[in-house]
């Protein structure tokens, strides 16, 4: 895939949801950066700023939030087709 978009994920190690969306991420080869928010407060307090979330995962596509695993919205956001 070229011109992938930026993907940014929020995560805390514990999150079931987190995990799948990077089993997904790493199964479709989307290269994505991981931020672990219950190590990094500033990302935490970053991630609530821009989303009003406090909840993980959020993925941020091209600075566009997806709050949690949105699958069918991640997909139409990254043309992934099945």
């Amino acid at each position: 895939m070229q011109n992938q978009p930026k993907v940014i994920m929020f995560s805390t190690p514990t999150c079931s949801f987190c995990n799948t969306a990077k089993r997904y991420f790493k199964e479709k080869k989307i290269r994505f950066k991981d931020i672990d928010v219950s190590r990094d407060m500033s990302a935490a307090k970053d991630m609530q700023r821009r989303t009003g979330q406090t909840g993980v995962p959020v993925i941020l596509i091209n600075n566009r939030p997806v709050v949690g695993f949105d699958k069918n919205k991640i997909d139409r956001m990254l043309n992934i087709t099945n």
